[in-house]
């Protein structure tokens, strides 16, 4: 589906979707660049999936809240393959807290890597794509972004942003030539999300599904492939839901 295709991923290192989305990608034929914050974890991620497709992927250290760092990311994309074709914004932070005890510090953390994350990073890359006339943008966004969910006013509030700036940012560049589209997965298993949310709630959030359980990471990453690729040309603004509603 991605033959030939240059695609950036943030937050690729790891065991989540991220890596998943690179690793999906790379199986299509794309050549892949890898971004995240955690430098030993990224260049773990580097080396697997060098052993496991055969191609040694670009690494960039980047930390989505700095504006400098994501257009280092960028332009070391495109002095390395010459053109960004897609970008899969994965960056994001959770957490939980009831709205009664959340801080300030709380509230704009999420906000700044998750929103605004992705937002500095859509732009940085659409100023590339819009003046080449051709690219796609795939944000990683939430089903919390619609559904309600105790303890996830900044994570719900972040990613029902992301969904907006999909939908606005398809708007702003589709006469370029440029696609922006999102998908909403409910809960994807790894091992790193139990840093953010407690045993309990992630089992709760899995028992609602219909299939009474969590989707794999893969199974999240098979759908953002279809968005990069060609076969969803005439996608835009649209936000997917990877979930499985309980009945």
């Amino acid at each position: 589906m991605l033959d030939g295709k240059i695609v950036l991923i943030t937050a690729a290192a790891g065991t989540g979707i991220g890596f998943a989305a690179a690793l999906r990608c790379a199986q299509e034929g794309a050549r892949v660049a890898l971004s995240d914050i955690h430098e030993r974890r990224l260049h773990e991620a580097r080396a697997r999936l060098g052993e496991q497709t055969g191609q040694e992927p670009l690494s960039v250290i980047c930390d989505v809240t700095d504006e400098s760092q994501v257009a280092h990311m960028i332009d070391a994309v495109l002095d390395e393959y010459g053109r960004l074709d897609v970008l899969v914004n994965n960056a994001g932070l959770g957490g939980e807290a009831s709205i009664l005890e959340m801080t300030d510090e709380q509230w704009m953390r999420v906000l700044d890597v998750t929103l605004n994350g992705t937002f500095r990073c859509t732009r940085a890359a659409l100023r590339h794509m819009a003046q080449r006339r051709s690219g796609v943008i795939v944000n990683n966004a939430s089903v919390v972004g619609w559904r309600a969910q105790a303890g996830q006013c900044h994570y719900a509030a972040a990613k029902a942003g992301v969904m907006a700036l999909t939908r606005c940012a398809a708007l702003d560049v589709a006469d370029r030539g440029v696609r922006v589209n999102a998908v909403a997965p409910s809960i994807a298993i790894h091992e790193h999300l139990s840093r953010v949310a407690s045993p309990d709630l992630l089992e709760e959030l899995s028992a609602r599904e219909a299939f009474g359980r969590a989707a794999d990471p893969w199974e999240v990453a098979t759908v953002i492939a279809f968005l990069a690729s060609d076969y969803s040309t005439y996608m835009t603004g649209e936000i997917v839901s990877v979930s499985s509603q309980h009945p």
